[in-house]
C-alpha cells in the first residue's frame, strides 16, 4: 500500500496573507510543515500542493517534492483531488493543512495504520481533548462519535447540548484528513450539502451522503497558524527548542 502525504498551500489568506511563506525562526512555514510531515515513518511521499508560483519556487528551493494546481479550485479537497488524479500509484492520501507547523508526525502514521489496518476504511480523521474554554469558540470544531468510532456530526456549536452534565464529552476536531485515493476522487465530485454549506464544514459532505469518517483519538494537540498571533507563539516555540 502506498500512502502519500499531501500539503495543500494556497498563498491568499484573508487574515494571513502569504502565510505558506510567513518566517518561522528563519524558515518559511510551509518548509516547517514539510520537514515535520517527512518525519512519518509510514508514507512513501510528501508532496505540497500549490496554486502560487512563489510558493512553488520556495519548496523547490529547499529540495521539496511540488505540484501546481489549477488556482481556481474552491477547496483544499479539489487541490488535493487534483494530485490524486496525476498519481494513480497512490492508494491512500492524507491531507495536512499547509498552516500546521507543529504537526506530530506519529499522528500521520496513527491514521496511515487505520487504513493498513482495516482496507474497508474510506475516510478518517483525528479528535483531541476539547478544554472548557473552548466550548463556545466556533473556531474549535467539535465533533461526537457513535460507539463504532465514527463521526456522528461535526459543529462549530457546543454538541451535543448538555442539558444536565455531559455523559462523554465530544472531541476537538484536528483538521488532518486521511482518505482512499478511490473516495477521495468521488468525495471532491459531490456537490456541496446543506449542513456543510450551513456550518462551513466541508466533512460534513461525507456524512450528509451516507459515509463513515474514522475518528482516531489523540492526547496531542498542536498550533495551527491562522492569526499573527498564531504566528508569534509558533515562532517563541521553534526559538525555544532550536
Amino acid at each position: 500500500m502506498k500512502i502519500a502525504c499531501v500539503i495543500p498551500a494556497r498563498y491568499g489568506s484573508t487574515r494571513l496573507p502569504g502565510k505558506p511563506l510567513a518566517d518561522i525562526a528563519g524558515k518559511p512555514m510551509i518548509q516547517r510543515v514539510y520537514e515535520q510531515v517527512s518525519k512519518a515513518a509510514k508514507t512513501a511521499v510528501t508532496i505540497v500542493a500549490t496554486d502560487d508560483k512563489r510558493v512553488f519556487d520556495v519548496v523547490t528551493g529547499f529540495g521539496g517534492d511540488v505540484v501546481m494546481t489549477r488556482a481556481d479550485h474552491p477547496t483544499g479537497t479539489d487541490r488535493l483531488a487534483e494530485v490524486a488524479q496525476l498519481h494513480p500509484d497512490f492508494d491512500v492520501i492524507i491531507n495536512v493543512q499547509g498552516d500546521e507547523p507543529l504537526i506530530d508526525p506519529s499522528i500521520i502514521d496513527e491514521l496511515a495504520s487505520v487504513f493498513t489496518n482495516c482496507t474497508h476504511i474510506k475516510m478518517a480523521t483525528v479528535g483531541t481533548p476539547l478544554y472548557e474554554e473552548e466550548y463556545d469558540n466556533p473556531a474549535a470544531v467539535k465533533v461526537i462519535c457513535n460507539k463504532l468510532g465514527n463521526a456522528m456530526y461535526f459543529s462549530r456549536s457546543l454538541i451535543p447540548f448538555p442539558r444536565n452534565n455531559f455523559i462523554c464529552k465530544p472531541l476537538k476536531h484536528v483538521g488532518i484528513y486521511a482518505y482512499s485515493r478511490e473516495f477521495l476522487l468521488q468525495y471532491a465530485n459531490m456537490e456541496p450539502t446543506p449542513a456543510e454549506q450551513t456550518e462551513s464544514l466541508e466533512q460534513l459532505r461525507a456524512l450528509e451522503n451516507g459515509y463513515d469518517i474514522k475518528v482516531i483519538f489523540s492526547e496531542k494537540r498542536f498550533i495551527g497558524v491562522d492569526t499573527p498571533e498564531d504566528l508569534v507563539r509558533v515562532n517563541e516555540i521553534f526559538k525555544a527548542s532550536i
